[in-house]
């Protein structure tokens, strides 16, 4: 088997993971073993750059804490074919990032999505399990089925899903925004199932279970005001119309009956919140076409990454996956 377009690039964003972040990148030079492995410090307080130089990664900082603006930075820097972007806190599956590259380059994926498998609570709360399947649950409804964890932070990305990804999210949302993006462009996607451990001692989570959860949330509701706009405004529609019948039934039915308007107040009321809800009605009908130019806008601009890609593949076979990935 050969890979086209073998350079690969694993990105890892990592803030206070001193303790975790040299295996992070041992294990992946082993595995991946011409693969460049870039750490980006989120501003870390402790020896994580250092340990990370040390270890052999190519070591790059962003100030502006979060997550996404991690991501973004990376995207943006670094040049390859193929990106494995995994959390430098040690709780992934090296050994899956073979069998991730062979599934997307094999069939000619996108993203390669990394299920998490675990038995051990201590990696992976119930309460993180609980809210992970709420979200994924909820934009499998709005965007589509087609993934079963939608907040895993270890994905295998091809150049065109990168180069064309807008990266807009500032912390963990990114992982919402990069699923919606390749459902929305309808892109070819795939997942496997890895294990996921727990975090090595010494190293702790940043991801607040509540805060952020509220935050991921919001994002899914942004995402499908921007993405679904006709949908989201027509369910506007639905509740102001329905309250102003549920307040204006009554008075109408009086007046019928009396021929006087008893509740001038509710009657004001009713009529004013028909009027609001047919304007988000035609406001999700306007912004509807509007977005389907930004659609095709995004895939015009995924297709020319492709043209770029397929310009600069070349053969490389398995057992040797790539070459250093160069910066701009």
């Amino acid at each position: 088997m050969s890979l086209v377009g073998g350079r690969i690039a694993v990105l890892v964003p990592c803030r206070n993971e001193e303790a975790a972040i040299a295996a992070v990148v041992h294990d992946f030079r082993h595995y991946l073993p011409t693969a460049t492995v870039y750490v980006y410090d989120n501003g870390s307080t402790d020896e994580t750059a250092q340990v990370a130089r040390d270890a052999g990664a190519l070591v790059f900082s962003e100030p502006l804490i979060g997550k996404g603006n991690v991501v973004r930075r990376m995207f943006a820097d670094v040049e390859a074919d193929i990106y494995v972007i995994v959390d430098g806190d040690g709780t992934y599956d090296a050994s899956s990032a073979p069998r991730l590259i062979r599934l997307l380059v094999t069939n000619g994926l996108d993203m390669v999505n990394c299920a998490r498998v675990s038995t051990e609570l201590s990696a992976y709360r119930p309460g993180h399990r609980l809210g992970n399947r709420l979200l994924t649950g909820l934009v499998a409804w709005v965007f589509g089925k087609r993934l079963s964890d939608m907040l895993s932070g270890y994905r295998v990305l091809s150049r065109r899903f990168v180069k064309s990804f807008p990266a807009l999210s500032t912390g963990f949302e990114i992982e919402t925004e990069l699923t919606v993006h390749a459902l929305e462009l309808r892109a070819p996607i795939g997942e496997l199932t890895a294990p996921y451990s727990s975090r090595p001692r010494g190293s702790s989570s940043k991801l607040h279970t509540v805060r952020d959860g509220f935050r991921i949330l919001s994002v899914i509701v942004h995402l499908v005001k921007e993405e679904r706009p006709l949908q989201f405004f027509t369910a506007g529609f639905g509740v102001l119309a329905a309250a102003s019948l549920g307040l204006g039934i009554p008075v109408v039915t009086h007046f019928l009956a009396t021929g006087l308007v008893g509740r001038l107040p509710t009657a004001v009321l009713a009529t004013g919140l028909m009027i609001l809800a047919f304007l988000s009605l035609f406001c999700g009908l306007i912004l509807d076409t509007v977005t389907r130019g930004r659609r095709e806008l995004k895939r015009l601009l995924y297709l020319a990454a492709g043209r770029e890609e397929k310009a600069s593949a070349r053969p490389v076979p398995v057992k040797a996956v790539g070459t250093p990935s160069m910066l701009r």
